[in-house]
């Protein structure tokens, strides 16, 4: 999926973070440890903190006492085209300017817009410190996205994925796709202690991969304030980029790929065929035919 060289991008709603924290992270002692080694436990294209956390931040500090940079020179389409960087800026606003209006089908009384920051090595979050081992993450006491965008490298070289343009913009849906389940109270609605067929933990993931898919199905009627569209029709051959990177990050590829045996009651994300399915159901259906929760556990 390709950009439109004329659309404008407001690229604010995407900066640079470094680590700015001088204290701990943490409130006790143990919590970032815990963190860290749940995130590193499950990698995946939207390493979701928050399904393992309460809700409540771990930060001794707020995010205004982190550095953030604006991005520079993603001003329009050609911009996005051309820079992975402004490709993540041009994601966020068309995500944003979706959303803005499509959240309220869903529930939602008052639309926010998230943060959004990408990082490079390290950075330190209201969810505690991550690394680009954890993946691109959604942290609910800061309603920020962050990623590393190294890790579309990884998606490539780890996972098996061609990890092309829609494939990089799914990850950064499925992460706005946790921003929405934050504002319709799915998080705090979910039992995120359970794992395998059935779980809340596998249904929240399999609805943010529905909802990036409702964004693609209507991305290329998302336009900017112009009214120029700000994203191409999309090609089959786009979809099953961003359908393989999906199926790449299935808990049983995963399962596969570190050699050990297939295990789905140790499942936190869902399968391969389940991701894929559920972002196609986004795509025809819209954010509407998302209610993974409304399903049976047999036709999860």
């Amino acid at each position: 999926m390709s950009f439109n060289d004329d659309a404008r991008i407001d690229s604010s709603k995407v900066r640079r973070r470094g680590r700015g924290r001088t204290t701990g992270i943490a409130a006790g002692g143990t919590g970032v440890v815990a963190i860290i080694v749940v995130a590193l436990i499950n990698q995946f294209t939207g390493v979701n903190l928050s399904g393992l956390l309460d809700g409540t931040s771990t930060g001794s500090g707020s995010p205004d006492q982190i550095a953030a940079a604006p991005l520079e020179g993603c001003e329009t389409g050609a911009d996005a085209n051309a820079s992975i960087d402004c490709r993540m800026a041009g994601a966020a606003d068309s995500l944003d300017t979706y959303w803005s209006t499509e959240a309220a089908q869903l529930g939602v009384g008052e639309y926010v817009t998230p943060d959004f920051f990408l990082f490079t090595a390290a950075v330190d979050t209201g969810c505690g410190s991550a690394t680009s081992a954890t993946g691109p993450f959604y942290c609910p006491p800061d309603q920020a996205l962050y990623v590393d965008t190294d890790f579309f490298d990884q998606l490539r070289e780890q996972y098996g994925a061609s990890a092309g343009p829609l494939a990089q913009m799914y990850v950064v849906g499925h992460e706005w796709g946790h921003h929405i389940q934050q504002l319709t109270g799915a998080f705090d609605r979910a039992d995120r202690s359970a794992t395998g067929p059935g779980s809340d933990t596998i249904r929240l993931e399999v609805q943010a991969d529905c909802y990036a898919g409702a964004w693609v199905g209507a991305a290329t009627t998302v336009a900017d304030d112009a009214g120029t569209t700000f994203l191409e029709p999309v090609t089959d051959a786009q979809i099953a980029d961003a359908l393989d990177a999906a199926a790449a990050v299935g808990d049983d590829r995963i399962q596969e790929a570190s050699g050990g045996r297939v295990d789905s009651d140790t499942w936190t994300h869902g399968s391969a065929e389940q991701r894929q399915r559920w972002f196609d159901t986004g795509r025809a259906g819209g954010a509407g035919a998302c209610d993974t929760f409304a399903v049976p556990t047999e036709r999860l």
